[in-house]
């Protein structure tokens, strides 16, 4: 991980990580192409495919209480979290991101553990489409560059 702390490209090994992904079902099809383009991700960086659990969970609020339950478990290096929520005409959007964005960050904190938060929040389905793939690649290399950092630093 050199160069980390200078803006330099990170080298990613996810070689003996264990990651967990939760995927909200809610806009599945969205959902389900994030969580094809998160398992390619990490399997390309080097997770071993039977290090990584994949859980199903209704929508973006129930997301941060699978997150808890793979956390309390301690069986895993880092967490992906991966959800669609998409802005409607009440004031729903906004409290389904906000709760949903702070019990991912809540679970991290408690827990020390690395979540990538590749929930989307959108105005619409074609931002959606436009993002779901690079932002769960992303979330992918998050996780496995966050895992590696901190356990460097512990």
């Amino acid at each position: 991980m050199q160069g980390a702390d200078q803006g330099q490209p990170v080298a990613l090994d996810g070689r003996d990580l264990r990651i967990g992904i939760v995927q909200a079902r809610f806009n599945a099809a969205i959902t389900d192409a994030q969580a094809a383009a998160c398992r390619d991700e990490l399997l390309k960086l080097g997770v071993a495919a039977k290090h990584i659990r994949h859980v199903r969970v209704p929508g973006a609020l129930e997301v941060p209480l699978a997150l808890l339950a793979l956390a309390d478990s301690d069986d895993y290096d880092a967490l992906v979290a991966l959800g669609c929520i998409i802005r409607g005409e009440t004031y729903h959007f906004e409290l389904v991101a906000n709760e949903s964005g702070a019990g991912v960050t809540r679970v991290q904190l408690d827990h020390q553990l690395p979540i990538a938060n590749a929930i989307l929040t959108v105005e619409d389905e074609a931002q959606a489409w436009a993002r779901a793939e690079p932002k769960a690649r992303d979330a992918a290399r998050v996780a496995v560059e966050m895992a590696n950092l901190l356990e460097d630093l512990t």
